[in-house]
């Protein structure tokens, strides 16, 4: 009996000094950004357009096409990219953006704000050579509270005008 009592005994300060040693402390993280966008119910969500893309969509049908990347300030303090403004941030962007390609053209920014949310828009175009046509963009650069995000639209140079307005309306329907 006094034997199983000391196996009782040294199974219970096995598993509480286990317990005992293993105690860590724990933070919560949050994990992904949550926003909410418009889209014209023409389009629908795609994948296959940008693997760095939060959200993607398009119409076959119309030749229409965009997706929207997330970058939250957290994760941009962290790689030691701290923006002063969407402006700051649009810049940084937009020089890149099309750099090699042929007939490049970027419009000047146009800056709005709307509520909380602070965006810079941007017109943008290249010749595509595989295609033979013009690429069109109304490109969104948006800034809320927690994040910026990267809004890219595009179409035909030929049907841009046509879509523009859609293309503003999913850039300035970002919120969290």
């Amino acid at each position: 009996m006094k034997k199983n009592c000391n196996l009782v005994l040294l199974a219970l300060i096995l598993v509480f000094s286990q317990g005992i040693l293993a105690q860590s402390n724990f933070q919560n993280f949050k994990a992904g950004m949550v926003f909410n966008i418009s889209l014209p119910d023409y389009m629908s969500k795609t994948i296959g357009l940008n693997s760095a893309a939060t959200i993607q969509f398009k119409s076959v049908v119309k030749d229409v096409y965009g997706f929207v990347i997330t970058d939250p300030k957290e994760d941009l303090a962290l790689a030691e990219m701290k923006f002063g403004s969407v402006k700051e941030y649009a810049e940084d962007f937009i020089n890149e953006f099309l750099k090699d390609e042929d007939q490049r053209k970027i419009s000047k920014a146009v800056t709005v704000k709307k509520g909380e949310v602070n965006i810079v828009e941007y017109d943008a175009s290249y010749y595509d050579k595989e295609s033979k046509i013009e690429i069109a963009y109304v490109v969104g650069l948006v800034e809320t509270k927690n994040s910026f995000y990267k809004v890219l639209c595009w179409s035909a140079g030929e049907n841009k005008e046509k879509f523009k307005a859609d293309f503003e309306k999913i850039i300035y329907s970002i919120k969290e």
